[in-house]
């Protein structure tokens, strides 16, 4: 069972991301999709149209296939802090 506070952590991250409006790092970015794919239990096809963009998504879900959903929703909270928070 996921942790109330942890969960209410994550969707706060999520909404900042999808609200931060200045230009990301490409691996910053692909750090986040992973994390956030293993969190919502989503694995799905990237869906991109272009095949590199999506075996950089493949590849940075295969990185962190290992890691629990607890674990994925902590990752992003800790990236989102460390990487967006402070700038």
């Amino acid at each position: 069972m996921i942790n109330e506070d942890l969960h209410k952590r994550f969707n706060d991250a999520v909404n900042f991301v999808n609200d931060y409006t200045d230009p990301l790092p490409a691996d910053l970015l692909l750090k986040l999709y992973a994390y956030f794919k293993i969190a919502n239990k989503n694995f799905d096809n990237p869906g991109s149209r272009t095949p590199l963009i999506n075996a950089f998504k493949a590849n940075a879900l295969f990185q962190v296939k290992r890691i629990s959903i607890e674990e994925a929703m902590e990752k992003y909270v800790e990236l989102v802090e460390k990487e967006l928070k402070t700038l």
